[in-house]
């Protein structure tokens, strides 16, 4: 079977991705009600999201991955129609958000097994999303501080079972929750799946580099999608500590930003492009590793492949 990337516009090859923002988000509803079909305002999203990506894609841009749950204001059809007027290539996806007291956790997930969830979630990918033919290209799920509750623990496994029977790779919002970071990985050993299924989302927040390193030599992701102006040092020493480390392959780098919240903001997604990669020449990394980090790692992470 050729290997391919699922975007909201169809599958492409893994080398169309090119330079690839893996964890963004395009718009979302964040601190508003849960909603399965967000109602938002196109007219005004379009008018800003639209010119915001221009301007991305004007720095060289290519792909990005939008990490808006199902529930958390996730429009595969809006993202669809984003996609095709502004010639950036979009990854939707499928996944609950299991943070911020599981308020974005539809009620069903409470009463369902982990293989009725997973079950949802593969059909989204076999039939894709609802009614309009997108299929999601990642599964996104998000764990709170502290040790994984029981909802927490059914999505990890769901998300696994969802990797195993799709090859889709999965992005847990786990920030500097280190405890839940080794019992994912452990979860991942038990099903038989491989760590490169998986994405340490939020890594960057872990203040010591010991548990990247670990979890990296254990064959995971690392994303460090916290960049930005205030950041920029602590990450720069994360990225020296990994590259000392021989694991700048399973480095990804992002902002979590956010094009249109409901309130009209903007947490903008190009420092990456305009501040922090200038930053990386001048303290020696050559630019064959930017480019690992920037297209190849992420066109290798998105590759629809089970990995056992």
């Amino acid at each position: 079977m050729t290997e391919q990337i699922m975007t909201v516009t169809g599958p492409i090859a893994p080398e169309k991705l090119g330079f690839t923002l893996p964890h963004e988000h395009i718009m979302s509803i964040f601190g508003a009600d849960p909603a399965r079909y967000p109602d938002y305002p196109t007219e005004r999203l379009l008018g800003q999201v639209l010119p915001y990506l221009a301007m991305v894609k004007s720095l060289g841009v290519s792909a990005l991955a939008d990490c808006t749950t199902a529930y958390f204001g996730r429009h595969p059809e809006l993202l669809r129609r984003i996609s095709n007027e502004s010639g950036v290539l979009l990854l939707t996806n499928t996944g609950y958000y299991g943070a911020m007291k599981n308020r974005y956790v539809p009620a069903h997930a409470f009463t369902e097994t982990a293989e009725q969830i997973a079950a949802r979630w593969i059909h989204e990918w076999q039939d894709g999303i609802d009614e309009t033919g997108i299929r999601p290209g990642f599964i996104k799920i998000a764990v709170k501080d502290g040790p994984l509750s029981e909802i927490e623990t059914r999505l990890v496994h769901a998300a696994i079972l969802t990797h195993r029977q799709t090859g889709l790779v999965i992005q847990t919002h786990t920030g500097d929750n280190t405890q839940a970071a080794s019992a994912i990985l452990d979860w991942i050993d038990r099903e038989g799946a491989h760590p490169s299924g998986w994405i340490w989302v939020h890594a960057h927040s872990v203040e010591e580099t010991p548990p990247l390193l670990e979890a990296a030599s254990r064959g995971a992701w690392i994303s460090l999608d916290g960049i930005s102006a205030e950041r920029s040092q602590h990450i720069l020493n994360q990225l020296q500590a990994l590259r000392a480390g021989g694991f700048l392959g399973q480095v990804l780098l992002s902002h979590d930003g956010d094009s249109f919240t409901l309130d009209g903001g903007l947490r903008p997604y190009h420092y990456l492009l305009t501040d922090f990669l200038p930053l990386l020449e001048q303290n020696g990394f050559t630019l064959a590793e930017i480019q690992q980090m920037t297209v190849e790692n992420p066109a290798r992470a998105f590759t629809v492949r089970v990995r056992l």
